[in-house]
């Protein structure tokens, strides 16, 4: 029997993202051996728009990937640049977890001290924070999701915003004083199982755990960000839904102080999902949306 060598970040929460595509793997009989590794975005604690953005936390994996180290690699799919890697594809996408943002605090966020110090490293969040409240104070955060827990509870922040999926894959709810229904990152929530192009047996053995609903929305929601030629640092959110044959479509681009904003909504026949994401970009674009990201960036 061909066991799979499955490559993952070492974190706490990236092997827990890893062992549930193991386990659902070994219930189907298929023989699951998990090999951990860290990578420059788990040790390099500056921030992520210095670190490169997009693709710091896949880039350790998929090279060793390549070089036959793993059979496949699961990544959060939000980190993964939407460019195709040579020599990769994505075989399956499992079914999507909550792909909501929460506030971690002692209360909702309305109810906050004025001036209250919120943590994020995501300028998506920080612009969306921003526009809620101009009065917060956002500081920029890196770390594991415990040491941005402890930031809290020690009070050197009043909250953090997280996402809603890594804290229940961890069991860690318990920190949630409110559930945001903004929309959020590009495949947030979603996991990509990596493999390389053309092997064939490992690929039939994986796509047993892919969600096509999951795949076709995060399809929409990466198109939506590449025809904006952007990345994680960008303050850009698309969230959608594929239901009876249909996607609906919320994307929205912010200036990063949260002052200016501009959304699409689309609702759709899923015929063409990448079309679909196109088309909310094109619309954003021809609001001039890429000047704020352009000065967001540098």
């Amino acid at each position: 029997m061909t066991t799979i060598r499955l490559g993952t970040r070492a974190s706490v929460l990236a092997q827990t993202q890893a062992g549930t595509v193991a386990d659902a793997l070994r219930s189907r009989g298929v023989a699951v051996e998990m090999v951990p590794m860290r990578s420059e975005g788990d040790t390099n604690r500056a921030s992520l728009s210095t670190l490169g953005g997009t693709g710091v936390f896949a880039a350790g994996l998929r090279e060793a990937l390549l070089a036959g180290e793993f059979d496949i690699v699961v990544h959060s799919y939000k980190d993964l640049p939407t460019a195709p890697h040579p020599g990769l594809e994505v075989i399956a996408t499992p079914a999507r977890a909550d792909h909501r943002d929460v506030l971690c605090a002692q209360a909702p966020l309305a109810e906050l001290r004025a001036g209250a110090r919120v943590g994020t490293g995501s300028p998506r969040r920080r612009a969306q924070l921003l526009a809620a409240r101009e009065d917060l104070e956002v500081v920029d955060i890196r770390g594991n999701v415990d040491t941005r827990l402890a930031m809290v509870t020690d009070g050197a922040l009043d909250g953090v915003v997280l996402a809603a999926a890594g804290l229940e894959r961890i069991g860690r709810q318990e920190h949630i004083a409110e559930v945001f229904e903004w929309p959020t990152a590009p495949a947030q929530g979603a996991l990509a199982v990596e493999a390389r192009t053309g092997d064939e047996e490992i690929a039939a053995l994986v796509k047993q755990v892919d969600d096509e609903r999951t795949g076709q929305a995060v399809a929409v929601e990466r198109a939506f960000l590449a025809e904006l030629e952007a990345g994680c640092s960008a303050p850009l959110a698309a969230s959608a839904t594929v239901r009876f044959g249909r996607v609906s479509l919320r994307a929205v681009a912010y200036s990063l102080d949260g002052q200016r904003r501009h959304g699409a909504r689309l609702d759709d026949r899923l015929t063409d999902p990448e079309a679909i994401g196109v088309r909310a970009a094109r619309s954003l674009i021809q609001a001039g949306v890429q000047e704020w990201l352009q000065a967001g960036s540098g």
